[in-house]
């Protein structure tokens, strides 16, 4: 079964920072793509940042400069680097991946979540 394990979230000052980290198992090949939203309250899921296998990125227009996604395929873990934070950062954080379990295009795919993390920019 495959799980996502995120962690890093928490209070922080405006322009501060956070790591996040979020960490697949149940898997052996690599995500296809690994990705960060977010939710904050009364609003809808956004994407923040996602990265592929081979280290494309692409990132909301909100956090450019200020965000920055990596991944270790050998550990199947993703991060966001998160610098010069602002109130309106405040959101819960979210992990989601995209691949399959096989290397065959007809390979079982699968797309899942974690369980989501607190992040809250605050003086």
């Amino acid at each position: 079964q495959v799980q996502l394990v995120e962690s890093g979230g928490g209070l922080v000052q405006p322009g501060g920072s956070l790591r996040l980290s979020c960490e697949a198992s149940g898997i052996i090949f690599s995500p296809a793509a690994m990705s960060w939203y977010r939710q904050a309250p009364g609003k809808q899921r956004e994407l923040v940042a996602v990265i592929t296998t081979d280290r494309n990125t692409n990132y909301a227009d909100s956090v450019k400069g200020r965000f920055t996604i990596s991944r270790d395929n050998a550990k199947n873990t993703v991060y966001l680097q998160m610098n010069s934070l602002k109130p309106e950062d405040t959101a819960v954080y979210y992990c989601n991946a995209v691949g399959r379990h096989g290397p065959m295009a007809w390979s079982p795919a699968y797309n899942i979540w974690g369980q989501g993390t607190q992040v809250t920019v605050s003086s």
